[in-house]
């Protein structure tokens, strides 16, 4: 017993890196932006409240499923939907490199946001589910239907 008291033990902590979900990787969220401002909005622009609407649904099947439905019915029935910090950085940086311009409304693809979606677009494989799903909705789910179930938030 003596012998095992006498003998020093060491921890030894290694720092391994830890995996960050696909959905928090700003390059994810902002190629998502883009394809978005690119398959899904009118003139390449969109509020924030509409990008975090298709950002939301994007995250399950059943609802980017509601919002495909919304887009054929022309009405939005959703009543809220998750606003995501993720999705803010990921804009942040996307203007930072001059992919996406602020404009009075909110959002609009740059021309080297335009480059960009370009190049993922050329890889079949890239963002397949996502993008058949976005073609599906195609521009039909306006600012005016966000604007519409926003003022219900206000009556609220």
């Amino acid at each position: 017993m003596a012998e095992l008291l006498a003998e020093k033990r060491h921890l030894r902590f290694v720092r391994r890196p830890s995996p960050v979900l696909v959905e928090h990787r700003p390059l994810y969220k902002i190629a998502q932006v883009l394809l978005v401002l690119h398959l899904s909005s009118r003139g390449g622009k969109s509020s924030l409240a509409r990008l975090h609407l298709f950002n939301w649904a994007l995250k399950r099947t059943d609802r980017i499923q509601k919002l495909v439905e919304a887009a054929k019915a022309k009405v939005l029935l959703m009543t809220a939907w998750g606003f995501d910090p993720a999705l803010a950085i990921a804009v942040r940086f996307a203007i930072a490199e001059e992919l996406v311009q602020p404009t009075s409304t909110g959002y609009q693809i740059a021309d080297k946001g335009k480059a960009f979606i370009a190049e993922v677009l050329k890889d079949s494989g890239a963002f397949a589910e996502e993008r058949s799903l976005l073609i599906q909705i195609g521009k039909d789910i306006t600012e005016a239907m966000i604007d519409k179930v926003a003022k219900g938030w206000e009556a609220a």
